[in-house]
C-alpha cells in the first residue's frame, strides 16, 4: 500500500525502517533574505517499541535548550516530539553534520552533570511539578553510550 505523500517530512518518514538512536537532517528551510534553518530528528528511542517517560522528556527538554546555548548561538529551538522517542534540533545559518553531532554530545554531557532542572519552578515552567532529573539523566546516559550509532539511520 502506497502512503499519500504529507506536508510534514516524519509523516514520510517509515518509522518501521529506522533504528534507534540517530541524529538525522529532517529538513532545510531557506528564508527570503537568506537565512538558512535547518531541522534536526535526534531519535533516542526505538519508534514504537519504546518511549522516554513525559517527566523526564520535559526536564530534558528543559536542560537541552538552556545547556546547548553554552555550545552554539545558532541554536533556534530544541522541542520534544510528541511520539515522546525523540527532540528536533533547528539551527540557523548552520550546515556542519558533525558539529551538530560534538554540541549534542557535549550538551548531553551537561545534563549527567547537572545538580538540577534549570528552570523547574512555576514562575518559569509551565508544568514545573513534572519533571525528573535522574530519568533526564538515563536518557542522556543511553544516548551517549550509542554515540557512535548517531549517524547510522536506517536498519
Amino acid at each position: 500500500m502506497t502512503q499519500k505523500k504529507m506536508n510534514v517530512e516524519s509523516f514520510n518518514l517509515d518509522h518501521t525502517k529506522v533504528k534507534a538512536p540517530y541524529v538525522r537532517l529532517a529538513g532545510v528551510v531557506e528564508g527570503e533574505n537568506g537565512d538558512v534553518i535547518r531541522k534536526y530528528d535526534i531519535r533516542m528511542c526505538q519508534p514504537n517499541k519504546e518511549h522516554m517517560e513525559m517527566p523526564a522528556v520535559h526536564s530534558l527538554e528543559h536542560m537541552m535548550a538552556e545547556f546547548s546555548r553554552n555550545h552554539s548561538d545558532k541554536i533556534v529551538d530544541i522541542s520534544p516530539m510528541g511520539c515522546q522517542t525523540g527532540y528536533y534540533l533547528s539551527l540557523v545559518n548552520h550546515d556542519d553534520y558533525d558539529d551538530v553531532l560534538k554540541i549534542l554530545e557535549k550538551t548531553l554531557n551537561d545534563v549527567l552533570d547537572a545538580t538540577e532542572v534549570p528552570a523547574c519552578n512555576e514562575v518559569q515552567c509551565g508544568w514545573a511539578a513534572s519533571h525528573s532529573l535522574e530519568g533526564a539523566k538515563e536518557i542522556a546516559k543511553n544516548m551517549l553510550a550509542h554515540k557512535d550509532e548517531w549517524t547510522e539511520v536506517f536498519a
